[in-house]
């Protein structure tokens, strides 16, 4: 408690100090240089995204958000945050992306455990610049003071909220790169309308950095309160952030022919009665990605539901079997009437 008394009496006097001499205390503002030349910054601090790194305190016009569905990553713990230059906004349109402007950057750093145990694993950027946007993978060093820019990815050993112990992936630049693409070209993949909270897209609005709230916007449940509810949605939510990066017109999947958006409508696209383009160990001997009323003969439930390399999706940011996602999609096929 004293000490706690300390600290107060310590910030009223710096603050009293600054206001006597006329000034006012800002946070550090955003490197905008960092985010938009063409280097490379070596340390994720160079770019002045946070007031304290290690508490994850954003500096200002660096925005935290959330989604309704997130990416599932072997259980880790997810903090979001976007940045937009001063004078600048986000625009909607008709598109799931909305659209951000040059000199803006999304930020998205892992941790594992709670409170005081809590350890920030990496942090990944993705940096507007004009020729389009960069994705770069940091890696917080042990004292958890700074993360160093990790080209090459890595390797951590760490224990999972569930208790499994890991070799966790950290993806180098390319790997990077082939979730994040369509069509050639690198794109964000999260912030997405439909998964983000009206809420947060009102007060976006509300304070001028969002043209306007889209129709579609926060359409995705919210698996933050997972329960038992309607498998159907939650699955298909499941299916649009977790996999749909790739597997869509455009992704680094396409040629598979399965289409895992949230809009796509046609039942064989999606995997009814779909058999695969290639045959190999990853079907499990089945033939078809979706089995309707059978998910044990489905491949698409037999590849989430696998940890081993080359048969487990998907292929990349995961070790582990999401339990909660694969049990939503066991029911969402099992549901399903067969044809």
């Amino acid at each position: 408690m004293k000490r706690s008394v300390g600290l107060l009496a310590l910030a009223c006097t710096v603050m009293g100090a600054a206001m006597a001499h006329g000034t006012v205390l800002e946070p550090e503002p955003v490197n905008d240089a960092a985010i938009t030349d063409a280097a490379f910054p070596k340390a994720l601090s160079e770019f002045a995204f946070f007031q304290d790194g290690r508490g994850q305190r954003p500096s200002g016009r660096v925005h935290p958000y959330s989604l309704n569905t997130a990416l599932w990553s072997d259980g880790a713990e997810k903090l979001r945050f976007i940045y937009l230059p001063e004078g600048t906004q986000m625009t909607a349109d008709d598109e799931p992306l909305l659209h951000f402007p040059v000199g803006a950057a999304i930020i998205k750093t892992f941790a594992f455990g709670e409170g005081a145990e809590r350890r920030l694993i990496e942090t990944r950027v993705l940096l507007h610049r004009a020729e389009g946007w960069v994705a770069l993978p940091y890696r917080w060093n042990a004292e958890q003071t700074d993360a160093t820019l990790a080209l090459a990815g890595g390797r951590i050993d760490l224990t999972t909220p569930a208790g499994e112990a890991i070799s966790y992936a950290i993806p180098n630049k390319n790997q990077c790169k082939s979730c994040h693409s369509k069509d050639g070209a690198v794109i964000p993949i999260g912030p997405k309308a439909r998964n983000l909270s009206q809420g947060w897209l009102q007060q976006m609005v509300e304070t001028g950095l969002l043209d306007r709230v889209p129709q579609g916007a926060a359409t995705l449940p919210d698996w933050r309160p997972f329960a038992n509810g309607p498998a159907a949605p939650l699955a298909r939510a499941y299916l649009d952030v977790n996999c749909a990066h790739c597997h869509q017109p455009g992704g680094a999947a396409s040629n598979s022919g399965l289409d895992l958006r949230w809009e796509q409508q046609d039942a064989h696209a999606i995997g009814f009665m779909k058999r695969p383009v290639a045959a190999g160990r990853g079907t499990g001997g089945h033939a078809f990605a979706v089995l309707p009323g059978q998910p044990d003969a489905s491949i698409l439930l037999h590849r989430m539901n696998s940890a081993e390399p080359g048969v487990a999706m998907p292929e990349l940011g995961k070790s582990t079997v999401d339990r909660d996602g694969v049990a939503v999609v066991r029911r969402w096929i099992a549901e399903m009437e067969q044809q």
